[in-house]
């Protein structure tokens, strides 16, 4: 468990920067706070620490098995009579304690993380202030839209603005402004500008018109680019709920009930596959004799199983998704993996016939 919890910091650790640099560049590019990109880092840790559990327990299993290879401890305990059946006992409540931890995470904190990340970015996509309001920098909040804000005063003016809308083919218009103020109208966003000029540039006949205005008012609600963000999806749906009525989430969702019933089955296999992982990763190691050049070649061997599971995982999710009549599919990895592990574990308790010298045997 110690080596267990040095392999899964380690392998969260290089998810989670890895998350952490795209966070950092799409939530501080688009004028949010610090606060709000550790809130956003947070909420993504449950889900990173779901991905590595199996990866870790798998190599925790396999860098003890090893070691007590190396140290000639498994000769010892299987010369006193120990068994590997016997032997794997404890590896099996090592699995069954990540398993558990799996369970939590994957049926109550990540479900809960998810929601919470899909709500905050929906709200995040409805504040005007965080797409707009940047000093000195150059935003395209739409396509054909270009905003620029020199400096903005205290009492909430904005300086020196400067507005491109190209989004019509016939006609470009540009606005500059001394000075403008966003209000709030009817639940509309409007920029009011005072003290600038307007220029129509018509691609027909190239030609350009400039108007002049004490102030003047664009509604900018289309350039927040506010987008119908449904916070009700399947990964971040309560299991309860899966179970009771999967129909009702997947017509809510605009999934089809096949993701519902994958969705929830793959949780429940989760916690299995910690166990299974835990299994290949001593068994693959128990069978062979010993070598003074180690058991590398067990190891890839084990990771090579390890690969074959998920590529099982793989095929059987478009397939129960497709058709949710083969729900039982998305437990055929570790079914095919605790097959590996007991196959494994059988050949290793098979006693081993010495090689006979070559040549003519002499009777006794």
């Amino acid at each position: 468990m110690v080596l267990f919890g040095f392999f899964a910091l380690v392998l969260v650790s290089i998810y989670w920067i890895n998350q952490a640099v795209r966070l950092f560049d799409r939530l501080i590019g688009d004028g949010q706070s610090a606060f709000v990109f550790i809130e956003f880092t947070a909420l993504t840790l449950p889900n990173v620490i779901r991905l590595v559990l199996p990866v870790a327990v798998f190599a925790g299993s396999v860098y003890v098995t090893n070691r007590l290879s190396s140290d000639s401890e498994l000769v010892v305990m299987q010369a006193t009579g120990f068994s590997p059946w016997r032997l794997a006992r404890p590896v099996l409540y090592y699995g069954l304690i990540v398993g558990l931890m799996m369970t939590i995470l994957t049926h109550i904190l990540v479900p809960i993380s998810l929601g919470q990340m899909k709500l905050r970015e929906n709200e995040i996509s409805r504040n005007i202030t965080a797409k707009l309001l940047t000093e000195g920098t150059f935003l395209h909040p739409a396509d054909g839209i270009t905003f620029y804000i020199r400096d903005i005063t205290l009492d909430g003016a904005l300086e020196d603005v400067f507005l491109s809308d190209r989004r019509s083919d016939n006609r470009a218009m540009t606005y500059t402004a001394n000075r403008a103020y966003l209000i709030n109208d009817d639940g509309a966003t409007k920029l009011v500008m005072v003290d600038g000029m307007a220029q129509s540039y018509l691609r027909d006949g190239n030609r350009l018109f400039t108007t002049h205005f004490v102030d003047f008012t664009y509604d900018i609600s289309d350039l927040i680019g506010v987008s119908d963000v449904n916070v009700r999806q399947i990964r971040n749906s309560p299991t309860w709920e899966l179970i009771r009525e999967p129909a009702a989430i997947a017509a809510e969702t605009g999934e089809s009930i096949g993701r519902a019933i994958e969705e929830l089955h793959y949780r429940v296999n989760q916690a299995f596959l910690c166990v299974v992982a835990a299994l290949i990763g001593f068994s693959t190691l128990l069978v062979g004799s010993f070598s003074r050049f180690g058991v590398w070649r067990q190891i890839v061997a084990a990771l090579v199983l390890l690969v074959i599971i998920k590529l099982v995982e793989g095929l059987v999710t478009d397939a129960v998704r497709a058709n949710a009549d083969l729900w039982p599919l998305v437990y055929g990895p570790s079914v095919a993996g605790a097959m590996m592990s007991v196959t494994l574990l059988y050949w290793a308790a098979k006693p081993r016939r010495r090689r006979q010298p070559h040549g003519k045997a002499t009777a006794a």
